[in-house]
């Protein structure tokens, strides 16, 4: 997302504190957004800069005679990168660089976020509500699972075509590519289906689409990013998704194994008119909130996955994850990376392996590129 300068953003990144209150540990913000020129804590009165400092505790010279103000001010996150605007933060010194961690993922990324001149911004604030499943269900599904949108979202798909249409022709595009990165990301993505999905978003969306934002797209990232590439899902690991076009973006906290709090905004080209930057929020509303006519499709799948869990035998169960063995290339004339057919498991496969090593390893150092192969997908489904 663009920032209006470059020293704004700077700014931001030195200033990044941890929204508690160093005294008791109450919430100190409970806004997403808006101005303010201190935060004072509601439960004792301890008061912060916007710079995270503390800068007054009340009858401090009676009560405790003197406070170390820099040793209790607010945590300040340790490691921030940024990506096209996007702020990343992470409170392990040690993780490597953001650039290291995105890879080859940043070439796809930038379908969404590196359209336009100027970027993106967000609009509409930010929409929160919570799921009674697994963080992994809805990270690997962005990350990799264009298979399941045929079947899950048929219903709002038909629903969405013009009066008079025939309902047959929403079959989903056959043709496309699947990319997974070593890091865990992963994305899918159709090719040369310039009608799909697009048409959920309403008629001064898709027209912005086409005739505006695609021909920039072109000239800046080339024919293949900008003309082709349609319909894309996209997992940053691992808890970033975001659907370019449709263009909602996500985080997917954990609220422990059974449950995670969805933070979800709808992003725009900076310089979009302004009634198109509406349109989008209005589409995004009826498609990928809350009550989204594809988001509540996705939220009963997960959800009825997670109640099967809870059994004693379906915990013991394994899963077919062979979607796409033995056809991973990295050969593609077009496209960087490791790549697959759009309907595949090889991202959800890196995924899983990434996240597996991650769960094991004792340090950075001890992590591999991530991933699994093949092979080991074989033989757990032989062992079976």
């Amino acid at each position: 997302m663009a920032f209006t300068s470059k020293v704004r953003l700077l700014r931001i990144l030195s200033s990044l504190f941890m929204n508690q209150c160093r005294h008791r540990g109450m919430r100190l913000c409970r806004a997403d957004a808006g101005n303010s020129k201190a935060f004072v804590c509601s439960y004792h009165g301890w008061a912060y800069d916007i710079a995270g400092k503390l800068v007054d505790v009340p009858f401090e010279d009676r009560a405790y005679g003197k406070v170390d103000k820099e040793q209790w001010s607010p945590i300040k996150v340790p490691c921030l990168d940024t990506y096209k605007g996007l702020i990343f933060g992470c409170w392990d010194e040690q993780v490597p660089p953001l650039e290291e961690h995105l890879g080859g993922m940043k070439w796809y990324m930038d379908l969404m976020f590196d359209r336009v001149e100027g970027g993106t911004e967000a609009v509409g604030g930010v929409h929160k509500w919570v799921i009674d499943c697994n963080w992994k269900f809805a990270a690997e599904q962005f990350c990799s699972d264009m298979y399941h949108a045929p079947f899950s979202h048929i219903s709002p798909v038909i629903a969405a075509m013009p009066p008079g249409a025939d309902p047959s022709q929403a079959a989903w595009p056959m043709e496309g590519r699947q990319f997974s990165d070593p890091n865990g990301h992963g994305t899918g993505f159709f090719l040369n289906a310039p009608g799909f999905l697009q048409a959920l978003l309403g008629e001064e969306v898709a027209t912005y689409y086409e005739e505006t934002s695609r021909p920039e797209a072109i000239a800046r990232l080339g024919e293949i990013r900008g003309a082709q590439m349609d319909g894309s899902h996209m997992t940053v690991f691992p808890s970033l998704s975001f659907l370019p076009a449709i263009n909602t973006l996500r985080a997917w906290h954990p609220r422990g194994p059974n449950q995670i709090e969805v933070w979800a905004l709808t992003i725009v080209d900076k310089k979009a008119p302004a009634s198109v930057k509406d349109a989008y929020r209005k589409a995004v509303l009826r498609t990928f909130s809350a009550g989204g006519i594809l988001e509540q499709d996705d939220g009963e799948n997960w959800t009825e996955i997670q109640k099967i869990l809870r059994g004693h035998k379906a915990r013991q169960t394994l899963f077919n994850a062979q979607m796409g063995i033995d056809n991973d290339r990295h050969d593609d004339p077009d496209l960087p990376g490791k790549t697959n057919y759009v309907y595949s498991e090889m991202a959800a496969r890196g995924f899983y392996g990434r996240w597996q090593e991650m769960m094991m390893a004792e340090s950075w150092a001890d992590l591999s590129c991530g991933g699994v192969s093949d092979d080991s997908i074989k033989g757990e489904a032989d062992n079976a």
